[in-house]
Parts: structure tokens; sequence; C-alpha cells
């Protein structure tokens, strides 16, 4: 259904994401508004904790890609954005352990900060299921 695009001429950035992926099936488009890390109950989760927040990040986005049919594997396009770049680190230790094949597209955004000031990470995507 996808494949890895690397070309030579760029570096390597595997694990952490890809350069591109050509999609090589027909599937339903899956747009996922930004995720951040609140609960069912709309608790925020690990706050002041990158770790923490990535991981129910993380969480959620699977939620909505379980209840469209999917996984965390359709995704082919993230764009995240964190509150300081000093979170990049423990965000990628994170991501590691939920892309365990081929990581997504992916773009990094710094931002002076989000819908709520203790969210530190936010993460919207794209899949094709």
């Amino acid at each position: 259904m996808r494949k890895v695009i690397q070309p030579k001429k760029l570096p390597d950035p595997r694990p952490r994401y890809s350069q591109g992926i050509l999609v090589t099936k027909p599937g339903k488009l899956l747009f996922i508004a930004g995720q951040t890390a609140v609960d069912a109950k709309g608790n925020i989760v690990g706050k002041g904790n990158i770790e923490a927040q990535a991981k129910q990040v993380f969480e959620n986005l699977k939620a909505v890609l379980k209840k469209a049919g999917g996984s965390i594997e359709n995704i082919v396009k993230t764009t995240t954005y964190i509150t300081d770049i000093k979170y990049r680190e423990g965000l990628n230790k994170i991501r590691r352990q939920y892309y365990k094949s081929t990581a997504p597209v992916s773009t990094l955004v710094v931002v002076k900060g989000l819908a709520n000031k203790d969210y530190l990470v936010e993460i919207e995507g794209i899949a094709v299921l």
C-alpha cells in the first residue's frame, strides 16, 4: 500500500521519518485533527513532561485511526508542533516506539504556544486506509 521514497541525494532520516511515501494502492483518506495530551475526560496528561504528553498524543492518534478502521501504520504524513526545541529528543524517543516499521513523512514546527498553556506537543496527521 505504501512505498518509502529515499533519494540518494538526500540524507536518510529513518527511523525518525521518511523523505517521501508513495501510496501504491487506492484508499480512503483520513485527515486527523491536531491531537494533544488530553484523555477521554478532557484532563491534560503529563503536565510539564514531554514524554508523557507525546505518549498520550500517539494514543489519541491511534484511537482516531482505530475508529476509522486503521492503525498507526496507515499514517503517511504528520505535522508536529512543539513549544520548545528542547522537547525534540523526548518526542523522538516516544515516536520511535510507535513507528515500528516505516515512519511517515513529517514536519516539525516549534511554536510559541498551543491552544492551552500546558500543552507541549500537538500532532495532526493524514492516513490512507
